[in-house]
Order: C-alpha cells, then structure tokens, then sequence
C-alpha cells in the first residue's frame, strides 16, 4: 500500500486532526468576518453618510473578493503549495482587516473588504483540499462537515462579539478584533501547518522526500524509500485553469459548477432573507430574528450529521438525498408561519439540511481532481458557487420588487435547489476508478483514487 491508501485506511492521528482543526480555525474567521460587517452596517452607514445602495455594495464587496480569490490564487496552490499560499493568504487577510478599520471613506471601507476578501477565497480553496487530503476515508466526509460546521460557528460568535465591540468601542473595534484573531492564526499556521503530502509526492522532486517522510512520522506512518518524479503530461499543467475544461474534466467539471451555484444561491437566500421575509410574513421583529438564528443553529448540527451519514455510505448518495429535502422543507417553510413552533423546527430543519448540501460539496469537489490540479478544480467551483451566494440576495430582492410574495420566492428557491441534486445525479468523476493524473499512478505516496474511491458513487 502506498502512503495515500495508507492514510486512508487508518484511523485519523491526532496530528491529523490538528490539521482539521486548524482548517475550523480559518473557516470561523470566515464566519466572523462576513458577519462583522452585517452587525456594523448601520454604525458604518452613520459614520460616514451612506445610504442603503452603498451599504449594499459594501456588503458585496467581501463576497465578489473572496470569488476572485478563488478564481485567481487557488492555480498558485497547485503550481507553489498549498501551505504557501494558505500563509499568504491568511497575511493578506489580516492585513484586509486591519485596513478597514482604518478606512477613512466608504471608498476605501470597499476596498479593503475586497482585499480581505482576496484572502478568504484563497484560503477557502486551499483549506478544503488540505483538510481533504489529510483525513482518513472513513473520517473524511466528517473531518470536511466539522470544517464547514466553522462558518455557521463563527457567523454566530462574530455577530455576538460585534454588537458588544461596537457597544463598547465602536464599529472600528470588530474589525481590529478580526485583524488581531486572523494574526494570531497565521502565527499558529507557520508552526503547525504541514505541506500536503499528495502535493509533494506528485511534484516528486528529491529533496520533497525527506519533507514527506517527515509528514509521515508526525501522522503515525512508515516513511517512504523513494518518490516517482512528475514528468507527466499533467505535471506541466498543473494549475491551468484550462485544463478543467480538457476532454476528461469538462463534464464532471461543469455539473460541478452547477451544483455549487445552484446550493449556494439556495444558501445564501435563505441565511439573507429569512428573517426579513418572516416579518413581512406576520412574525414580529424579535420572533423574526429568532427564526434567523434557528438557521444558524440548524447549519452547525446538520453540517456534523452529514459527516456522520457520509462516513457510512455514499458522499454523492447522501448529498442529494440533502438536496431534495432542502428544496422540500423550503416549499413548506414559510407557509408554516402560523404555527410558531413549526416555523422554528422547519428554520432548523432547513438550515441543518442546506448546511449539509455545502458539507457535502466540499468533501465531494476534492475527490474529483488530481493533486495538481485540485485546487484549481476546487477553487473555481467555490468561485462559482459565491457568484450564486452575490447573485440570490439581489435577484431576489428584484422579485420582490416585482411583486412576488415570500410564498413564492420560496418555493422559486427551492426549485433552484433541487436543480443541484439534477446535477449530482449525473455526475461522476472524471476517470471512474483510476487515478486521476498519470504520474500520481506510480508514485510511491500518492494516487488521487485512494481520495476518490468513497465519494462519488
């Protein structure tokens, strides 16, 4: 058995949980930073004048970075490392935080939530696929849920730290908080954090031997005599973009796409416009906000549960089993509002369920993918899914407009969602049951089909 298959089978070493850990760590100030600017808006909007169209363009500003980020730096991971552009992304995220909230001006508020941005989609790409290539088969669609899990955390603690900051100190302070946390992070990441080892392996090049043996004693395993060089045709391709759309990538390439665009379009409606659409539905203010927070709630429980289920089945089997009951518990959702109670079970039901959807996605993408070409893939498929995540809050404030009634703005939503699981349903990856790169086939300590072999079915 190679080291790959190796890490599969065996029981995840606590060495490789602190790798997760640290990936939870990434994905909470996540959570933290989108969050941070929603609970300072108004603060922000006194501040400097602002009216409701700029506080919106500010509230995208993060997002459209974080999908740039991911178009544009996931390549680097495949080409450089995913270690170092993890550190660097986590700088420049750092540095995004402490700038906005030193910013002067609306203008330069957006710019710098763009640069931070930058850095979370970097870091979300690469965070991913690490976490992927560290856990054991069993573990892994749990390892990737308690990951994702980190958002809903996050989101939650970094709204309730933001209205007391703010309180306290100011709007400025939330960001300063951010900054400080996301520091202290990239310290514990340059000490703790390793190179993956399937990066190493299929780039092959002989001093990677003695890092990878390394790796390996910390994660409980033999070491390894010799690593298989990257001549192959993708070793010179790896990080182009374009080979996502090469004869052998392009279909599971696009349903892929389509899958994350459509969840989290559902995603992120339901997480922007719940509360708001509950109040116009009947709900007082606070019962409202309530329901909002049943969402969050829900997401961090269903998000470990389908790690849970995965761990026993099928990835791909689970995920659309999720998908169609989201889009289901949608379709009933706000006509439940009558009943308050049903409301709060249905919100956690929901937000639990689409929660899973993402869980789901992150430890599917990975698996579809050689190792240089992962990150890309993966990259780019979380850059289209936040092109989905910019695109639901506006278009369905454009329905509204129209005079749509929060009735069918879900039950529209929901069909979105269950065009996903459509998706999944065809998709299969790229090369069923081989490899997915030429040289990783020979390698000693590689081969992209141990990752694969307990995903897609």
């Amino acid at each position: 058995m190679d080291l790959r298959a190796r890490i599969d089978a065996s029981p995840m070493h606590p060495y490789q949980w602190l790798i997760v850990a640290l990936c939870v760590a990434l994905n909470l100030l996540d959570g933290f930073d989108v969050m941070a600017l929603a609970f300072t808006a108004n603060s922000i909007r006194d501040d400097f004048g602002l009216d409701g169209a700029t506080i919106g363009i500010l509230l995208s500003a993060g997002l459209i970075g974080m999908a740039v980020g991911a178009f544009t730096l996931a390549p680097v991971a495949d080409r450089f490392g995913r270690r170092p552009l993890i550190l660097a992304s986590v700088a420049l995220a750092t540095l995004g935080m402490a700038l906005s909230a030193a910013a002067g001006s609306a203008w330069q508020l957006g710019t710098w939530r763009v640069v931070t941005g930058l850095g979370i989609g970097g870091i979300l790409a690469c965070t991913t696929v690490i976490a992927s290539e560290y856990s054991s088969g069993r573990r892994r669609g749990l390892a990737i849920s308690i990951y994702t899990a980190g958002y809903g955390i996050g989101a939650t603690l970094g709204g309730l730290a933001a209205v007391q900051l703010q309180n306290e100190f100011g709007w400025r302070a939330v960001f300063v908080t951010g900054a400080v946390l996301t520091g202290l992070v990239l310290v514990l990441l340059f000490v703790a954090l390793p190179e993956s080892i399937e990066f190493l392996a299929s780039r092959g090049r002989p001093s990677d031997l003695s890092e990878v043996n390394r790796i390996a004693v910390r994660i409980g395993q033999d070491p390894v005599e010799k690593l298989e060089a990257g001549t192959g045709p993708e070793e010179n391709r790896a990080g182009r973009a374009t080979e996502l759309f090469s004869l052998r990538h392009r279909r599971p390439t696009l349903l892929l796409w389509f899958a994350f665009f459509t969840t989290m379009f559902g995603f992120y409606f339901v997480n922007s416009w719940t509360p708001s659409l509950l109040e116009t539905a009947g709900l007082s203010k606070d019962q409202s906000a309530t329901a909002g927070m049943m969402l969050t709630l829900g997401g961090a429980v269903g998000s470990v549960f389908f790690g849970v289920l995965a761990g026993r089945g099928s990835t791909r089997g689970v995920l659309i089993v999720f998908t169609v009951l989201s889009a289901l518990s949608m379709a009933v959702f706000i006509a439940s509002t009558a009943i308050l109670m049903v409301a709060f079970v249905l919100g956690i039901l929901i937000g639990g369920l689409i929660n899973g959807c993402i869980a789901g996605l992150y430890t599917l993408a990975p698996s579809l993918y050689g190792p240089r070409l992962r990150s890309t893939g993966v990259g780019w498929a979380i850059g289209v899914g936040r092109a989905g995540a910019i695109l639901a809050p506006t278009a369905a404030g454009v329905l509204l407009d129209l005079g749509w009634t929060a009735e069918q703005l879900y039950i529209g939503v929901a069909g979105v969602v269950v065009l996903a699981a459509i998706a999944l349903t065809f998709l299969r990856p790229a090369v069923p049951g081989k490899p997915a790169t030429a040289a990783s086939s020979a390698a000693a300590v590689t081969g992209s089909s141990a990752l694969g072999a307990r995903a897609p079915r």
